[in-house]
């Protein structure tokens, strides 16, 4: 054999593939143990499991990621198809692919710019479903018993707050205390706002009539705990009015769109959430100002009205005659009725009994008579017990005419003047000279002439009810 047909053997180790594998990802992850990799999210993928695998890529280059499925249930910034993120993590190999790959501990998102994005898309979400509709807002209570705060413990903005309510009107706060930013800060404000919701009328906390939400001032990113979904749903779901008082008047979260009131500032949550306690003292005293002058006025408009209906009315002599007069003839007219009635009869009877043959009902005539007599006898008292109750109700009705009478004040010393055609004459100026008047009195009737011109001439004698006098002008 010659020595080109002679095989030639490489003085070099030989490997099987999974001993290469093994090296290559020893070699990886030693020398990329701890690493941030910028880039954008493609190929997004949520498998059954819970791990999340995705490519992040730039302008030149993909790399394949994965989040297993304990380190996805905790991440604050959920991946999504073309977001630019930050993710850390550690840099590993997949032998049975041969590709290597980012293990991805953290996601952060890359820059304001993706932040913004993806409140953007988060509030299209939302708003989507309805929840910053102005229909499921709900209005403040006027004045609330008990306000729940739910903030910080040790900052500023819980002190801002009580030192507003005890100056405008002082009303009893329940602090719900929680942290208003870092990971725990979505979480615990979410279950502080189900918390209030979920308080018992009878239970040994009193449930708050208006809830307030509050934080100071900060980045965007210090303000993110506010813009989580699961404190919006939160809001949302709330039965208990709420104000949302986070950062400063230029600052905008999610929760302001969905909450009933969104103050500038934690102090004017408490301006909103309760009056002034002396406006509304002044307010009260002047409606107790306007209720008495409608009151008085109102009186004094009934009472000219109960007066002049009083003009209107006919007098008592003219009210009560027609029903006197015909009480009188009913009772003229009741005792010949009862009278008629039994001679009418006992005719009847006497004929019927005429008619009979004398023998066989001599005894039938006898008890008839004595049936005849008894009924008499209880017309008789029918008669008389009914003539005396009309007798009562006469006497009554006649002693209310004289309370109302005229000649009750005639018998103090009054006189009613009359002319010679009957009229009465109310004031001086209504009698002329000479005219012939007529004087009633208590006890009787006179006639005068008035002074002035000649008055005509009157009968010598007149006929007056209590006797003749000459004229006493």
């Amino acid at each position: 054999m010659s020595e080109a047909a002679t095989p030639v053997r490489a003085n070099l180790p030989e490997f099987s593939v999974s001993e290469i594998a093994g090296a290559l990802k020893r070699v990886v992850e030693d020398t990329f143990p701890f690493v941030r990799v910028r880039g954008e999210i493609s190929n997004l993928k949520f498998h059954s499991s819970g791990h999340v695998y995705f490519d992040l890529k730039d302008e030149k280059a993909c790399l394949n990621a994965v989040i297993w499925r304990g380190t996805a249930q905790k991440l604050r910034v959920r991946p999504d198809h073309g977001l630019e993120v930050v993710c850390t993590g550690r840099v590993s190999t997949y032998a049975g692919s041969s590709r290597y790959q980012l293990i991805v501990e953290q996601v952060e998102l890359a820059g304001l710019g993706a932040l913004m994005a993806m409140l953007e898309e988060r509030k299209k979400k939302l708003a989507a479903e309805g929840l910053f509709a102005a229909e499921r807002k709900k209005p403040l209570p006027y004045l609330p018993t008990v306000i729940g705060v739910i903030t910080s413990p040790t900052g500023a903005v819980i002190r801002d707050i009580m030192h507003r309510l005890n100056d405008r009107f002082p009303r009893r706060v329940l602090l719900w205390p929680v942290p208003v930013q870092g990971d725990r800060a979505a979480g615990e404000v979410a279950a502080a706002i189900k918390g209030f919701n979920a308080l018992k009328a009878d239970g040994p906390l009193p449930i708050p009539d208006v809830l307030i939400v509050a934080r100071g001032g900060g980045s965007i990113e210090d303000l993110m705990a506010f813009n989580e979904e699961v404190v919006v749903r939160a809001v949302a779901e709330s039965r208990i009015p709420l104000i949302s008082a986070v950062g400063h008047e230029t600052d905008t979260t999610l929760i302001d769109l969905v909450a009933d009131r969104r103050a500038p500032t934690p102090t004017a949550a408490a301006e909103m959430a309760v009056p002034v306690r002396a406006e509304l003292l002044s307010q009260t005293m002047d409606l107790e100002r306007r209720y008495l002058r409608a009151f008085s006025r109102a009186m004094s408009e009934r009472r000219q009205k109960l007066v002049s209906l009083a003009r209107v009315l006919p007098r008592a002599e003219q009210l009560f005659a027609p029903p006197r007069q015909r009480l009188d003839i009913a009772s003229d007219k009741l005792g010949n009725a009862l009278h008629r009635n039994l001679v009418s009869h006992r005719t009847h009877f006497l004929e019927s009994a005429a008619l009979l043959r004398p023998r066989p009902i001599k005894r039938h005539i006898e008890v008839s008579l004595q049936r005849t007599d008894v009924l008499g006898r209880r017309l008789s008292q029918s008669h008389r017990t009914h003539l005396a109750a009309a007798r009562k109700r006469f006497e009554s009705l006649a002693r209310i005419l004289e309370s109302v009478s005229y000649k009750a004040v005639l018998s103090r010393g009054f006189a009613l003047v009359r002319g010679e055609d009957g009229g009465l004459k109310r004031a001086a100026s209504a009698v002329k000279p000479g005219e012939r008047l007529e004087l009633s009195f208590a006890d009787g009737q006179r006639t005068a002439v008035a002074e002035g011109t000649p008055a005509p001439k009157a009968p010598k004698k007149p006929v007056t009810q209590g006797g003749s006098q000459g004229s006493l002008l």
